[in-house]
This record gives structure tokens, sequence and C-alpha cells, in this order.
């Protein structure tokens, strides 16, 4: 019997029955049956003449629908999703005809290779429409374009289906799986609703699909926080809606937190009570006492079609060309801070990829606003997709550009609010070009819904020296303007419209601040000594050349961390000996002979350089970063190490997250080796970061081998607790004076002790004032922090003794939580102790 349908290989590569694919939504032909092929070619072509129903949001996945209502899904890669549409590009739209053999999407082969699950690409009939299948290759390699599936009719046609009688019922849901709903989570919808006897549906804005289709559910294009009707008719309607719901809230594996939508200053306050005190993440430190005033900021109305391809080009140049002018003059006119920002806005708009998108669509007719939120919107899905929060806080600069060109194309201005004196500024979300058009001089302090305390508005309001909580949650839509507020930014609270008692205290408070504040940075630049005279090293964490500058200006009394990333990161090939050299003599020169302690290079994790690529890791945290890098790279390592012994060569060295004495002594022997290299006769200094539980509990061993050892709270804290730092959902719950953190670090100190080494704290909690007696009574020595918590710091430990912070110290440890540990330090500090 001839076949009705043939399909091509859709791509050249090894074929493959689908039990062989590791994955079980296709193994197990949740969504169809088929074959999967290995490619050995980054293209994937038409496998017949059909309509193209839909390109995943991802650019990873194409559904056709073939002649006689076959439907095929093509996916390339596993778990290709996550890349965010990075290494794919799509040459076919939705509802366009494409014949057998036509190119649908390039995709980058070395990058899948590197970073997807698997290259294995399924080609699945998801609906044969009655067809019967005959699978002619699998196993050998195949051609694209050779036959390899033939489709024909079965004994029985498909018969219409009656439509359902029986009760309706409805249920509104929020799509929580980060990558929306893709495949997986579609076939595992799908699977359930056909258990079922009722007729499911989900239907959003203009769209409905068949809940037991997967490929109707995927053309929804659902993604992490769409609004979704689910709705069930029939026998057993309430059941169906009950379990499809929570099989969709549970978010299958993948959910993520929910983004709270912005709201109008109306309806927010009146769909929340405002509480009296809301807890926060500390972005930019301070203490502040003022109004309230909401920002809220509205959509700007896009149409989609545009007036023809010229016009709209023209428009979209000339929108760009003048958000490029004004961050120009911006730039001019700010400080490094804000020139640092603004030159990565610049960046962006250059971006031949960013700006290529947006043509390509003004070319299929839509128009320049439209095209410039689509092309936006590709970016940020992609990095929202990447598990990285540092990189998805980054998607606020690039929805500040959007805004901005949109507002341009559409004739509007954002106007700067007329800030009264003393204003606390209260919004959902904050944009950094926002930030910057406010009177810092008006402005008392921030506090945002969402955020994260690495975004780029926490760093320019630490340096506009405006005290910042974010992470507050959906009630800060609630507060009305003008309502009385206290800001603490260290405490992580905001207390709403407080008793006359609790703002007189406040304001006490607050001038006293200033007092101290002003006498410490009069005596920022003198040694630190406790009040019996024993010393304690004062040093800043420094990223850069201009860091050193401004420390030494703060007072700090050398470096305790030089982040050497800053000289890899963001570029396209990894520094020579010789830039590396002059860089580390640069710094060490503006130290002026003073101690410097510089960290080898530490990436993986939330950090990466295009050159040294990692394989994709489902937990990058727990994966191939920091001494794990550079002992995979030992040449790497070695370029390095020669670098520091010739630009900096007093300079200590520090091994990032070691876990073991071997990693260790690998870097002990390549720091040996280097040292051979270059002729080096002096004594080098080899520390240890101390960033792991393991660390900690081994520390005595590893200082066997080490010359000191520094505890890196940041991710010591993270792993201690079992939390992601920088996850907004967590983050006010990741506090440092946790009593399980103290005690790795008291463990640690005492491994220092029995080898008489020093131990020192070079993550945030050195720059914490309630921290700093308890880290001296635990056996801390050196404190390195940011330069300007340096002269607080600096007071403070002048009036300690080193049996009080000991006894304080026993006492902490003792604790049962961080926040009574913080009562207890600072009862301890407002008492004098």
């Amino acid at each position: 019997m001839a076949a009705d349908l043939v399909l091509l290989s859709p791509m050249a590569g090894w074929a493959a029955v689908l039990d062989e694919v590791p994955d079980p939504v296709f193994a197990e032909r949740m969504l169809g049956d088929g074959l999967a092929i290995e490619p050995t070619e980054g293209v994937l072509w038409a496998p017949c003449d059909a309509t193209v129903i839909s390109v995943h949001a991802a650019r990873h996945a194409v559904t056709l629908r073939a002649a006689g209502g076959v439907e095929i899904l093509i996916h390339i890669g596993l778990e290709t999703v996550a890349l965010g549409g990075e290494g794919f590009e799509v040459h076919v739209a939705d509802g366009q005809a494409v014949t057998a053999g036509q190119r649908l999407i390039g995709f980058d082969l070395d990058l899948l290779a590197r970073r997807a699950k698997s290259l294995t690409s399924p080609m699945v009939i998801t609906d044969l429409a009655g067809h019967t299948m005959d699978l002619r290759q699998a196993g050998r390699l195949v051609a694209a374009g050779e036959p390899v599936i033939e489709l024909t009719w079965g004994e029985t046609a498909a018969q219409d289906i009656a439509p359902v009688a029986g009760p309706t019922v409805e249920r509104r849901l929020v799509i929580p799986m980060i990558h929306g709903l893709h495949a997986r989570p579609a076939a595992r919808v799908a699977e359930l609703a056909k258990s079922f006897p009722a007729e499911i549906s989900l239907a959003t804005v203009g769209r409905r699909a068949n809940a037991k289709s997967p490929v109707g559910l995927m053309t929804l294009g659902l993604r992490h926080g769409d609004a979704v009707l689910l709705s069930a008719t029939g026998e057993q309607a309430q059941a169906a809606v009950a379990a499809v719901a929570a099989l969709i809230e549970g978010g299958m594996g993948e959910g993520a937190p929910i983004a709270v939508a912005p709201e109008s200053p109306e309806t927010s306050a009146s769909a929340l009570a405002s509480p009296a005190q809301l807890r926060g993440v500390m972005a930019a430190p301070g203490l502040a006492v003022g109004k309230a005033v909401r920002l809220f900021r509205a959509e700007v109305p896009v149409i989609e079609a545009g007036a023809g391809a010229a016009h709209e080009e023209a428009a979209l140049s000339a929108a760009l060309a003048q958000v490029r002018a004004r961050i120009a003059v911006m730039a001019g006119e700010g400080d490094k801070a804000r020139r640092s920002i603004l030159g990565a806005h610049a960046a962006f708009l250059e971006d031949p990829e960013l700006t290529g998108q947006a043509r390509r669509r003004i070319g299929e007719g839509k128009s320049a606003g439209f095209a410039w939120k689509a092309a936006i919107g590709d970016y940020v899905e992609a990095l929202r997709g990447l598990r990285d929060p540092r990189m998805a806080e980054r998607v606020d600069d690039l929805v500040d550009l959007e805004r901005r060109v949109l507002q341009v194309l559409a004739g509007e201005e954002d106007r700067a609010l007329d800030l009264p004196s003393g204003s606390i500024l209260l919004a959902v979300e904050l944009l950094p070009s926002q930030l910057m058009a406010l009177d810092a001089s008006r402005l008392a302090g921030i506090c945002t819904a969402k955020g994260g305390p690495t975004s780029h508005v926490a760093i320019l309001a630490a340096a506009m020296g405006v005290p910042c909580l974010v992470a507050a949650g959906p009630a800060v839509a609630a507060i009305r303007d003008g309502t009385c507020l206290i800001l603490d930014a260290e405490a992580g609270s905001l207390q709403v419209a407080p008793a006359a008692a609790a703002l007189e205290a406040a304001q006490t408070a607050l001038a006293a601040r200033h007092q101290r504040r002003a006498a410490a940075r009069a005596m920022a630049r003198e040694d630190c000594r406790m009040a019996d005279g024993t010393r304690i090293d004062v040093f800043a964490n420094l990223g850069s050349l201009g860091d050193a500058q401004g420390a030494l200006a703060a007072g700090a009394e050398g470096c305790g961390l030089l982040r050497t990333e800053f000289l890899f990161l963001e570029r396209e090939t990894a520094p020579d000996e010789d830039e590396q050299a002059a860089q580390y003599r640069a710094i060490a020169e503006a130290l002026e002979g003073r101690p410097l302690i510089v960290r080898l290079l530490d990436v993986g994790g939330d950090k990466s350089a295009a050159y040294l690529p990692i394989a994709a890791e489902e937990n990058p945290a727990l994966g191939v970063r920091g001494v794990r890098v550079l002992l995979r790279r030992p040449q790497l390592l070695r370029t390095q190490l020669r670098a520091i012994l010739r630009g900096a060569p007093g300079a200590k060295i520090m091994a990032p997250m070691v876990a073991s004495l071997a990693e260790l002594k690998a870097v002990r022997a390549a720091l040996d080796e280097a040292r051979r290299d270059v002729a080096f006769e002096g004594r080098v200094d080899l520390g240890v970061m101390i960033e792991t539980p393991a660390a900690a509990m081994i520390a005595d061993q590893l200082a066997s081998e080490a010359d000191f050892l520094s505890v890196g709270t940041n991710d010591l804290t993270q792993y201690t607790l079992a939390m992601d730092r920088g996850n907004p959902e967590l983050a006010a719950e990741v506090d440092a004076l946790h009593p399980a953190v103290l005690r790795l670090i008291a463990a640690a100190a005492n491994g220092g002790r029995k080898h008489a080494l020093w131990t020192g704290v070079c993550g945030g909690l050195a720059g914490d004032v309630a921290a700093a007696p308890i880290l001296i009574g635990l056996g801390v020595t050196e404190l390195s922090m940011p330069g300007a918590a340096i002269a607080e710091v600096k007071s403070m430990i002048r009036t300690l003794s080193p049996g009080a912070c000991r006894k304080l110290a026993a006492e902490a440890l003792a604790q049962d939580s961080p926040q009574a540990v913080r009562a207890l330090s600072n009862t301890f500090l407002t008492g004098g102790a």
C-alpha cells in the first residue's frame, strides 16, 4: 500500500527510536510517536510540505501541520528551553507555509553540546489524524531529506465527537514554570487531562487549547507569570479542574516565584491592608525617616501593525539615536557607578543581535514599537532562563531601555517626580533611569516590592548614599502617599505610620548616627586598635584600580580581597600574563606598600566567561567553580600565578572555593612551579578561602598547608543554610549571623590557631557593624569590607575590649536564630559593654 505521507529526516545525524531518548516525556511517548536524531549539522529542515503552527518562544522547537491534519513536533536537543533562544536562528514564522527541505531553524551545534542536557532531537507525530505510522529508519546515520517515516490511513477513520454536555467548572491560574508551558509540562498536563472524561481546556487572551493536546497547549505560548483560565465541562469536571490546577500550580519541578504585577495606586491601596511593618533585604545601608512618595509607571501603548517598513525603520533608528544621545549626556554628569551602568545601556543599544531582531520584525510588517518590545522580550526571557539571579537582575536594564525607546516612539516623556524633601520612594520595582532622574538631595530612602541586592538600582542607591530596601513584598503597594515611614535598611525593616515614641527614637538615632559617622570619618585613616591596644586589621575588598584609590581615602589599611575577575569577565579572550602583571602592579603601587591579598580567578556558578566554557550544570553553585575551574585549566592557573609574582611580588595569594587539602596542595604545587618559571626568590604566602562547611570543618588540616585563612561569608552562608543568596524569595532569610554560620567561622578560627595562623573575614559580614565584635570574639583578627563601611567599623572597634567580645561571641553561638544574635549584639553595642 502506498504511503499517504512520507516524512523526511529533518536533520543529518544518527536516527534512533524514541525509547533511547533520555527523557521520559519522549521515551514514554507522552507527546506521540516518532523517532529521534543525534544531529551532526546545525540545521533543521522541514520534513514535508506543511504549515507552521508555532515556533516556541525559546526558538528550540517547531510544530507543523501537514496534509490530512497530521501534526508534527520537532524538538532540537533536550532541556534547550533553558537557553532562552541562545544559539538558535529561526527562519520561519507562525502560520507560514513551508515546503519539504526548507530551512526552518539554524542552531549552534557546539553551544548545544556544551550547555544542553543532550543533542538528541525528537521528531514526534503528536496527532496522527487517523493515520498509522511506519518507522523506516532507525539505528543508523541518515542524511537530511532522507525518508524516515511513512504514514498511511488506518482501517477506521476518525469520527466526529459529539459535544460534551454537563456543568462547566473554571479556575484562574498563573503559570509558575520558569520556562513556561513548554514540551515537558505540556505533555504532563495532557497526560493527566486524558484520564478524565470531561472536556478540559486552557485559555489565555484570544487563544484556547484542548488540555488533552500537548501541542495545542504549547501553541498557547504561555510563559512564566502568565495568567490562564482552566475550564472543564461534563463528567468529573470538578475533579479534573482540581487535579490539573494542582499539577500546574505545583510547578512540576520547574516552579519559580511569581513576580507581583505593578498595580495602579487606586487598585493597590484598596486591595491590600497597609501593614505596620514590612521586612525586606538591604540593598544600600542607612536609616531614614520620611514621607511616602509612590512611583508606579504606566505601560507605554504599542500597536502591532506597522505603517510600512521604511517608515518604521526610520522611526526606530531615530528613537535609538535620541536615547543614545540622552545616555551620553547623563553619563557625562554622573559618578563612576552611574557611568558604568549607562555604559552597559549604551552597549545594549549597539547590540547588532538586538537591533537586528527588531528590524526583522519590522520587515514582517510590525510597528517599530512592537518590534522593539518583542526583541527586548526575547532577551529578557533568555536572561530569566539562565538560573542565575545576578544575570536575571540585568533584566531591569533591558526593561529600562525598552521603556525609554518606546516613550520616544510614542512621543511621551517620563516626568521626574517633584520630590518633597525627606521623601521615601516606594515602587513595585524601580528602573535605573528613573532613579537617576531623581534629586538625591530630597530622597531620604527607597523601598521596592521586588528587586535584588545586587541590581543596578541597588548599586546606584549605594553610590548616592541613599538607604535602600528591596524585596519587601506586594504590601509596599498598599502604602498611601504621605504616610510617615521609618526605613532601617540594616535591620531590613520599613515601619509604616509609626507611633510618636518610635518616630522620636528613630529621629534621635538618626541624629546620633550622623554625629558618629562624622567623627568616624575624621579618624578613618588612623590604625585600628581595640581599647586595650589589640591590633585589628581593617582592609578593603577591591575589584579594580579605582577601588584601590578610593579605599585608601576611606581609611583602608590594605586590601584583604582583590577580586581578579574584573580582568577576566566581559571580554572575548583571557588577559595574557603581561596585561595581568601590569594591573596587579598598578594596584600594589596604589596601595603604597600596604598589604595586598590577591584572590585567584573565581569563575563558575554566578560568574561566567565566554572563553571558559563550562558544560551545562543542574546546579551551577554546586558545580565546576572556583579552584575547580583552575585545576582543570592548569595553564590558566600558572599564567595568573606568574603574573602576580611579577606584578605584585609582595602580595599574598588566596585560593577560592577550596574544599579539600588535596586541592590546596595542587595550588601550592602550581605556585612552586610558577616561582621557578620567573626565578622568584622571596616568600609568598598562600591562603585559603573558607567558603564551604567542608573547609570550615577541616580548617586545621588546611592550616597545616596554608599560610592564612580567610572566611568568605557570602558563599559560606548560602551553602550552610541551603539557601541561594540570589533568590529574592529567600533573600531576607540568608543572614550570615545565623548561629550555624557563626559556629563554622569559630571552627575555622580554631583550626587556624592550632597552626599559629591568623584568620580573616572578607565576606559581606565583615562590614556589618553588628557582626564585628562577634567575629573578633571568635578569633578573627582581620576584617575586609567595602570602603564605605570602613570608618564606622573602625570607630566601633576602638571601643571594644577582647574579653567582652569573647563573652559576646560565646553567647551568640548559643542563640537559636540570626534575629536573636542581632538583638544580642545591638544590646551589647548600645549598652557600651
